[in-house]
């Protein structure tokens, strides 16, 4: 007896609209919603709470160059490349004391950080260090439209930055207000961004299938970005930092 084959049923793609609006649908697991950044938009941190952010995210701003590059040498799309760089120069800088990664630095400083402190990375929590190695890990291995997919979180992006900016003045005026413009500059560039890796993701993921892989790789990034915050809860709130319960493990 023949044994029937078994019918295999194909769920139509949504459309560009309905997919942007699957995409757009995981705001509620930004990281603006972990309960540090909570605390940190309703000026409920320490100093020392703020640096320790300042000084972890600086880990993630000196990798985000390292993911792009990683992500330009798997695209054959020359067009692509050629927008996409820009992304490293915008952290990077054309020459000295331009780009995101100073404007952090001098972020770090109207905060009261010593700028070798900053730079050195020495006080970047091991969960800090795993979960943005894995990003840009991630980044190296995948398809570079997957990349691109993983870059979306910057569809949120927008609002924390406005927070930063509003609230900070108020809650933390001992941060000079100079030390701001990174915050100041990503509101221009990320919009500009977003807007360009979303066109790329509603075109390439077409099919079904592909487009839950991309909600899949959204989530991961929303993941890397939400465990950044959990190792600074647990280490700066609730001053538990690696190995605090070993002896000498402080």
């Amino acid at each position: 007896m023949n044994t029937p084959t078994p019918t295999r049923i194909t769920v139509d793609a949504w459309s560009p609209e309905e997919f942007e609006q699957q995409l757009r649908s995981h705001a509620p697991r930004y990281h603006i919603h972990h309960p540090y950044q909570v605390r940190m938009n309703a000026g409920e941190l320490s100093r020392e709470q703020i640096q320790g952010w300042v000084l972890n995210r600086f880990y993630y701003q000196i990798r985000i160059p390292n993911k792009d590059g990683a992500l330009l040498a798997n695209c054959p799309d020359r067009a692509v490349r050629r927008q996409w760089i820009q992304r490293i120069l915008d952290h990077d800088g054309r020459a000295d004391g331009e780009g995101g990664i100073e404007a952090w630095i001098r972020l770090g400083e109207a905060c009261g950080l010593d700028r070798d402190r900053i730079v050195s990375c020495r006080d970047v929590l091991p969960g800090v260090r795993f979960a943005v190695d894995a990003y840009v890990n991630f980044v190296r291995r995948a398809p570079w439209d997957e990349a691109v997919a993983s870059s979306l979180t910057e569809l949120f992006a927008p609002t924390i930055h406005k927070a930063r900016l509003a609230s900070w003045p108020e809650h933390y005026p001992w941060i000079e207000s100079e030390g701001l413009q990174y915050f100041r500059n990503r509101l221009t560039e990320a919009h500009r961004d977003v807007e360009h890796g979303l066109a790329l993701v509603l075109e390439r993921f077409d099919t079904r299938e592909r487009q839950e892989r991309a909600l899949e790789i959204l989530r991961f990034k929303l993941d890397v970005l939400w465990s950044m915050l959990d190792a600074m809860h647990m280490a700066y709130v609730a001053d538990m930092p690696p190995y605090f319960n070993v002896e000498g493990g402080r």
